[in-house]
């Protein structure tokens, strides 16, 4: 019993002792009336610090996630102004490559220099490539696609290194599930989801790919065999440079989950027991089935 209860017990108490024997009645009445109200009280008071407790927690949430997006938008100002710089100057350094590699034709040693070179400048476009997509704002271009094909250029596209690494591959897609989306988008959020399980898995495994939608929502999932990710990386696994690959630029989750929130969705990371890490895409969108 709470200290008000028990308060409001002895008053009654005490008044009852001393009332008249004709006052009895009424003033019990009075005094449970009193009672029940200061119940009613305590619990409406009791009711009303859990609402600011949550209230409280859903405000420093808040925060927080504004906190977040005001560092990613000061990020991104900075990305975009690095990756149009660099990018004007490997244009002629790209022409210049070309030339040097039509003079240096009969040149192997030279050649196999210049490969190293290639291979280094291919290595920076592609970081290039990350800092605009990371800096990219431009709404979804909607159009309808089958996922299932999706899945398999992806898939094909990756064939080399897939049979390389001797890493097998199953797609779980249902061949007249239609999406509404942005193709080059969810291609591009899909193909780092697969890269990232690769780079899992570089003496070989599972890697699984499996669509579904229910008429509101399409799910994207990318599974491997790898050995999951640490409670650390969990939590920050989505923050923009932070990776866990050598050499990686730690924007490719971070450019998925940007292209799950232009879409209206979301995408979230899980180990799964004894079968490694899961990530999956949901995108809210209409999606049907035609006829095959």
């Amino acid at each position: 019993m709470t200290q008000n209860a028990q308060f409001a017990n002895t008053i009654a108490a005490a008044a009852c002792d001393t009332a008249l024997p004709g006052e009895d009645a009424d003033l019990q009445t009075v005094l449970a009336a009193w009672h029940s109200a200061t119940l009613r009280l305590e619990r409406t008071h009791n009711t009303l610090q859990e609402e600011v407790r949550r209230l409280t927690d859903e405000l420093e949430a808040k925060n927080r996630e504004l906190a977040r997006k005001n560092r990613l938008a000061d990020l991104g100002q900075m990305a975009a102004h690095v990756a149009h710089e660099v990018r004007n100057n490997l244009v002629p350094v790209s022409l210049y490559l070309s030339l040097l590699r039509r003079r240096l034709r009969d040149d192997p040693a030279s050649l196999d220099v210049l490969q190293k070179v290639d291979s280094g400048f291919h290595a920076l476009d592609v970081t290039v490539n990350d800092l605009l997509h990371f800096t990219s704002d431009r709404d979804p271009h909607r159009q309808e696609f089958a996922v299932g094909d999706l899945f398999d250029e992806i898939c094909d596209s990756l064939r080399p290194q897939l049979e390389a690494q001797a890493i097998r591959v199953s797609t779980q897609a249902d061949k007249t599930l239609v999406a509404t989306a942005d193709r080059e988008m969810v291609r591009r959020a899909l193909l780092n989801l697969v890269l990232n399980a690769v780079d899992a898995m570089p003496d070989g495994g599972r890697l699984e790919l499996a669509a579904d939608g229910d008429g509101s929502r399409l799910e994207l999932a990318v599974a491997d065999s790898g050995p999951g990710l640490s409670e650390e990386n969990l939590g920050r696994i989505f923050e923009p440079f932070v990776t866990t690959k050598q050499g990686g630029t730690g924007l490719g989750l971070t450019i998925v989950e940007r292209i799950a929130e232009v879409h209206g969705g979301t995408v979230a990371a899980e180990n799964v027991p004894g079968q490694g890490a899961r990530f999956t895409l949901s995108i809210p969108q209409p999606t049907r089935k035609v006829d095959a």
